[in-house]
């Protein structure tokens, strides 16, 4: 006689699943309230209409707010399907999936982290990770930087032997500049085949772009990249990046140089100190700093940018520091940058005191470049990662011995993608 068995994580998983329908079920509630407008998903829907009419990429605004196209030709290239479904609908599939990614990024996640697989963790993270604001702001423009993530974190994750490495990352670097920063990171810890695969993959895309809209690549790559200002008002508490700090400190809405000088010494340190992690055997922190590095040092880094605080809790709950896991989930949940006055420039007028509330993500982003050095540079030689259980399977991230490793490789104020 057969018996069947019921494991002890049966009633997380049904507690998990019901906690992800009530949170799925706010949310739907929430959009349909407030109506929300998702003006980013608007603008790459105009920028597929924009490749299939043949009409300037870059010539066009949308939305109340005179949105422009921003990404290179190769996004609107792929943008071009959003065009076969109404608005109505293509905002529903944007929303739905947005979440199928999240919850891909939760999984890949903890497997980043070298966490067990436990059915539950996925569910009740995605259930949680709804909240979190950039996650929130991600669904509430209909953006895609779970996607972009998620494309990063799992090429990144592959043994380093897998065919094609890096091919995942140079596609997301076509679609948006701002990973092609994982690709320096990658030099220097020696991961050459890797990175020559991501720059060849990312040359692909420019040559596709070229190659199906001429006139507008030549626009770009020689003029729009090079506008910041097109892509939003940097000062903005919206600005979450280096750049978005320094001027609302400076109540200066051009900081050039006195940006420009502390990102160059920014990236110098976030590098050396994703290198030396890396090298200590810490390779999942040296490759999260490198991510966190390239969000400070971006001229615009919006808050819904920061989705890398997913993976982020995942490791520090790997490695059981819960109590910091959870002053994590907290910062990236308070909003306190929208709980202060941002009308007009009131975002330049902000006292001492305000300022670390205006900016929290780069206040918190330095914070852990200086906490991951001096974490790595206490335990070099050692290789941190979490404790496994028996028979569970071996972290994707562990480094192998020589010769067989695996490594790892808001508002409408004129905001942009």
């Amino acid at each position: 006689m057969i018996h069947r068995t019921v494991t002890p994580r049966s009633p997380r998983v049904i507690a998990s699943g019901v906690l992800l329908l009530v949170s799925l079920a706010a949310l739907t509630a929430l959009c349909v309230t407030l109506r929300i407008p998702m003006a980013d998903t608007l603008v790459y829907r105009a920028e597929g209409a924009a490749v299939v009419g043949g009409t300037d990429l870059y010539g066009f605004t949308v939305t109340e707010w005179n949105l422009p196209a921003t990404y290179p030709p190769f996004a609107a290239i792929l943008f071009v399907p959003t065009t076969w479904l109404p608005i109505p609908l293509l905002k529903i599939a944007f929303v739905v999936g947005n979440v199928a990614l999240l919850a891909l990024l939760a999984h890949l996640s903890f497997r980043f982290a070298g966490m067990r697989s436990r059915p539950w963790l996925p569910l009740a993270a995605t259930a949680l990770g709804i909240w979190l604001e950039p996650v929130f702001q991600t669904l509430l423009f209909g953006q895609i930087n779970l996607a972009l993530a998620c494309l990063v974190l799992w090429d990144l994750g592959r043994p380093e032997g897998a065919v094609g490495k890096g091919f995942a990352l140079g596609i997301a670097a076509g679609i948006k500049l701002t990973p092609g920063f994982f690709v320096v990171y990658l030099l220097l810890i020696g991961r050459i085949r890797t990175a020559v695969t991501a720059t060849a993959s990312f040359i692909g895309t420019v040559l596709l772009g070229v190659l199906v809209l001429p006139g507008a690549s030549v626009d770009f790559w020689t003029r729009r990249m090079f506008e910041t200002a097109r892509v939003g008002k940097a000062w903005i508490v919206d600005n979450q990046s280096l750049q978005g700090f320094v001027a609302r400190v400076l109540r200066n809405e051009e900081p050039g140089l006195l940006w420009a000088a502390p990102a160059v010494l920014v990236a110098l340190l976030g590098l050396w100190v994703a290198r030396r992690a890396h090298r200590g055997g810490h390779t999942q922190w040296g490759l999260l700093t490198a991510a966190f590095t390239a969000l400070l040092i971006s001229p615009i880094s919006w808050s819904h940018h920061w989705v890398w605080c997913v993976p982020l809790g995942a490791l520090l709950l790997a490695e059981r520091r819960v109590w910091t896991a959870a002053f994590v989930a907290l910062l990236f949940t308070a909003r306190t940058h929208w709980l202060l006055p941002h009308d007009g420039k009131l975002d330049l007028q902000y006292p001492w005191w305000q300022q670390p509330l205006a900016s929290p993500y780069p206040v918190f982003g330095l914070a852990l470049l200086v906490w991951v050095a001096v974490r790595t540079g206490r335990t070099t030689g050692t290789v941190a990662l979490p404790t496994q259980r028996a028979g569970s399977a071996r972290p994707a991230f562990e480094d192998e011995p020589e010769g067989r490793s695996t490594d790892t490789e808001s508002t409408g104020r004129t905001r942009r993608t």
